[in-house]
This record gives C-alpha cells, sequence and structure tokens, in this order.
C-alpha cells in the first residue's frame, strides 16, 4: 500500500497508480470525509456517470410494516 506525506501546505499527492484506476482527473473534486479515526476522498461522479451503477441490486430486503406498498 503506497504512502504520501503531508507538505508544510497540508497538501498530499495521491500515487499514479491510484489516480489511473480511480481515473481521476486535474482538477477533478473529491468529498473529504472523517470517518471513524482515517480519512476518506471520494470522487465526485456527474450524475450521468452514474446512471445504472446499481443494476442487478438485489431489492428484495424486508421492508418495516409501514413502508409495505
Amino acid at each position: 500500500m503506497p504512502t504520501v506525506k503531508i507538505s508544510p501546505k497540508f497538501q498530499v499527492v495521491i500515487p499514479q497508480q491510484v489516480r489511473e484506476k480511480l481515473q481521476l482527473k486535474a482538477g477533478q473534486q473529491v468529498e473529504v470525509l472523517l470517518y471513524d479515526n482515517r480519512i476518506e476522498l471520494v470522487p465526485v461522479r456527474p450524475m450521468r456517470q452514474l446512471r445504472g451503477f446499481l443494476k442487478g441490486i438485489d431489492t428484495t430486503v424486508e421492508r418495516e410494516p409501514d413502508r409495505v406498498l
């Protein structure tokens, strides 16, 4: 797992192999999430790009009695 160093300006460089795998581009926005004791960077994707990403998801979950159609 690659490691990065925080610069004096609190900047980090995302390693090339990670950028390529996630198809990140210069200037792209990412959300910064604090989760437990770690930082997560989540790429912001346009809604058009997200279309169909839940295809095939199991929708047969048990629902609360007041949520049944």
